[in-house]
């Protein structure tokens, strides 16, 4: 088995949720699971769409996290340039120092 020691963080638009999770589905040789979680996204390189997000600073946005192996989360990051590409789709690759089950 591969070691487990990466997590790739994706922040998406609401609207891309349903895609990326059909995605991430289709591709169980990199995926086995994964955490999704609705954030608000500041700062100068968000996009504000509408009044609302503009008075509030914030846009509504999905954060999904996924523990997978390095080279697989190289793979993954390919295939969602290729079939999502999206400026407002930001990612980030952290170490997984540990990873298991607690029972």
């Amino acid at each position: 088995m591969k070691p487990l020691d990466t997590c790739l963080t994706l922040i998406v638009p609401v609207s891309l949720e349903e895609p990326l999770t059909d995605l991430l589905l289709e591709h169980g040789e990199w995926v086995s699971s994964f955490a999704a979680q609705r954030v608000e996204a500041h700062g100068p390189s968000i996009a504000l769409s509408g009044s609302a997000e503009e008075v509030s600073g914030h846009s509504p946005r999905v954060e999904m996290r996924l523990v997978l192996n390095r080279e697989d989360a190289r793979a993954l990051l390919a295939a969602l340039h290729a079939a999502l590409p999206n400026r407002e789709v930001f990612y980030w690759l952290s170490p997984v120092l540990e990873f298991g089950r607690i029972a």
